[in-house]
This record gives structure tokens, sequence and C-alpha cells, in this order.
């Protein structure tokens, strides 16, 4: 039996290799999920066989398959294939790549696919050194983001790549995995005595989220650290070893990108909507996830206006009082607080009527002139302006017994309602 000291160092690390990179699909058949693209006559699948393979973006979650599709593609089209991260590369690592591919292209005839990881890292000079090549078609750019690429993408480079959309694997996706993994006898543990108990792959395969990395991973800690029977050496795999691999320290929540966005919206639109429950849960995607409660709060204050407003001024003191109050307690014991004022606003009758005036009233300072101030509207401190007319005719509403006639609103716009 050969040892690692018998092993090229290509074979050495393939035995240290995490199983997630071990059981790395090589054909499109071999893919787990993403139907949408690699499915038999699917136009994805179909143009990377007939030979034409286009600079693209794989964008969607962590441990969708991005990397893995990438060089499925360039195993299929027989290219070369050469992989950069955004994080430890830069401009001088891609141009140096681009005299390869353009070496390899003019000797042996043959192209090279440049596959970019978390390519949303790159900032703009970084990425318009892609531009020249991919103009050229010297090489085929392939860049893999978890964020939206209309904003982290130059639109110029962007504009040169087709944009794929890879959505999170579904729970019998990632189940289906985890049993290739059990069977593979090469790359994976069809050679060891395991017993799984019952139900285990389902719950690896939910509380791993659409990741497959993730769902491999929690596979190989569970099977390596599994103690063996002395008698039989079968190796039993349970929910016990589970729970103490998922002490979950964060969830897929990014502060900065378009999750923030995406969930504050779906907070929003909840509440909006009266939906007292998906309000909740919605605040608790982003409290739990790290975000700052006084952002939360900011966002119920403005939301009390702007839904609510005059069907319920009481809404406003809730989400001014949430605010304070979390500033003082913050997280966790102001969790709570926001709860409150969350499910408030959200049973909360609703009014856009503010929202809607004032638009109409920005509307009309942009495109209007600046209309003057009606004389009898005006202050008048000095002789001057009383000489003028300032203040003359204004009617002092206190002074009087019964509603007065008196407009307000400059003379070019008398009789505008803003309020309705």
């Amino acid at each position: 039996m050969p040892t690692l000291f018998d092993l090229s160092n290509k074979e050495k690390r393939r035995v240290f290799a995490p199983l997630a990179d071990k059981m790395r699909p090589k054909t499109l058949d071999e893919v787990v999920g993403q139907q949408d693209l690699v499915a038999p006559g699917a136009a994805f699948r179909t143009m990377i066989e007939a030979g034409i393979v286009p600079s693209m973006i794989f964008w969607g979650p962590p441990g969708t398959g991005k990397t893995t599709l990438a060089r499925v593609v360039a195993e299929v089209s027989d290219m070369s294939f050469v992989q950069l991260s955004a994080v430890t590369s830069g401009v001088t690592e891609v141009r140096q790549t681009v005299r390869e591919a353009e070496n390899l292209l003019d000797f042996r005839g043959r192209r090279t696919i440049l596959f970019i990881d978390e390519i949303h890292r790159f900032n703009k000079a970084q990425q318009d050194a892609f531009l020249p090549c991919v103009e050229d078609g010297t090489m085929i750019l392939i860049g893999a983001t978890t964020e939206n690429p209309s904003f982290e993408v130059n639109s110029a480079l962007l504009s040169r790549c087709k944009v794929f959309v890879l959505q999170r694997l579904e729970e019998k996706d990632l189940v289906a995995l985890l049993e290739r993994a059990l069977k593979d006898p090469e790359k994976g543990f069809g050679k060891l005595k395991l017993q799984i108990e019952a139900d285990l792959l389902s719950q690896i395969a939910q509380a791993a989220d659409g990741d497959a990395r993730m769902a491999l991973n929690t596979l190989e800690y569970l099977v390596k650290t599994a103690v063996a029977d002395k008698g039989s050496g079968t190796k039993k795999v349970t929910k016990d070893g589970l729970r103490v691999w998922l002490q979950r320290s964060h969830l897929l929540y990014d502060r900065q990108g378009e999750e923030h966005y995406n969930i504050i919206s779906a907070l929003h639109k909840s509440m909006r909507g009266s939906d007292a429950d998906a309000a909740l849960y919605w605040l608790g995607r982003m409290l739990e996830g790290g975000e700052d409660p006084l952002y939360v709060a900011r966002r119920l204050v403005r939301f009390a206006s702007e839904d609510i407003g005059l069907a319920d001024p009481q809404a406003l003191v809730q989400a001014t009082a949430a605010y304070q109050a979390s500033h003082y307690l913050g997280m966790p014991e102001c969790n709570v607080i926001l709860s409150q004022c969350v499910a408030y606003l959200a049973r909360a009758k609703k009014s856009n009527a503010l929202y809607e005036a004032y638009s109409a009233v920005k509307s009309d300072i942009q495109n209007l002139p600046n209309e003057p101030v009606p004389l009898h509207l005006r202050n008048a401190p000095t002789a001057l302006m009383k000489e003028l007319d300032y203040g003359k005719g204004y009617k002092y509403n206190p002074a009087f017994d019964h509603p007065v006639e008196q407009d307000y609103l400059p003379v070019k716009l008398k009789g505008r309602k803003y309020l309705k």
C-alpha cells in the first residue's frame, strides 16, 4: 500500500482536500440543482455543448456551484482553466495571466477561461484590466459573485458578459449530493462501514440552507468524528454530532450587500400589508444577523409617517419611543422593543396621504418657478417694508370668532390641493 511519501504533490493535495472539493462534478450531468441551466435542452447547456462560450458572470449565494460550473464549462469546452481570487490577486496577476493566455492561443491554438472568484471585490481599475482581453476574445472571463453585479461590476465589463443567476439548492438536491458522497468509493466514503441515523441527511440539508459546500463539510465532520464499533468496525453517524457541529454563529445576512436591502424591503412591505407575523420574522432575520438595531429603528420612524401618518398619529410616538429605548438598551434587550413597534405599525391603519402630499409639493417646487410670498403673508419689521405693503391685509386668525377667509399659497398656486 503506498504511503504519503510515495504520492506526487498533486495526489497529496487530493488526499487532504475537503470532501466538497473531492466531490466537485466533472460534467454537466453530475451538477446537482440549477436545472434551469444544466438540464438537457436548457439554453445554457445547449450553448456550452455547442462550443459557444461567452464571458459570463455567475451570481448566486455561497455553495451553489459557481466555481464548479466554471470548471465544468472549461472541461466541456476543452479550454485551459485559470482561477484567481479577487481577495488575493491584483492587476499584476491579471496581466500576467493575460500574457500567458495570449501565448497559449498563439502557439497551441487553445483558449483560456479566466475564472475570478468574488469578482465584486475587484475595484474599478482592476476590473478595467479585463476589458481588452474580453473585447478581443483572447480569453473567456467567468466571474463569480454573491453580490448583485448591477451594483458591483463595472458597466463596461458587465455589458460584455452574460449574467446567469444560480439559486440556493433545494433540500432534495442536497440529500442526493450527500448520498452520492456516502456511496462513492473513491472520492467519498463508499469504502467505510457507516450506519447513518434516520433523517440525518435531511437535517444536514436543512441546516445547510441551500449551500452544498456547507452540507458536505458537515457530513465530513460527522463521519470523521464518529467512533467506530470495536467489534464490527462500523461507524454510527448520529444527530448528536450534528447538534455540536451546528452551533451557528451567523446567518446569511450581509449588512452592506443586497441581502440587507432585500430584507429591509421585506420588513417594510410586510408592515404595509398589515402582516405582523411576517414583519416580526424579517425583523428577527435582521437583528439575529447582526444588523444595527438603530438602523431598523430609524426605518420604523420613517414608516410611521410615510405609511401611517394621520391615520394613526400615535404610530410616530411609538416609533420614536422605540428608537430612544433601543438607543438606551442596545441588543439583545431592545429586540422586544422593536418587536412591539413593528407589531403596532403592522396592525395600525394605513395612509400614505402625507407621503403623496409632500411628493406633489416637491414636484411643484422642482418644476415650477419659485413663486413670491404673497404680500399679506410677509413680515414687516421696518417702516420701508410697511410702505411696500408687507403684511397689509393679513387677518390674525385668533382675533376672529369665525373661520377666516384668507389665501396662503402663492397667487399662481391658488386652490392647489396637496393633502387629499
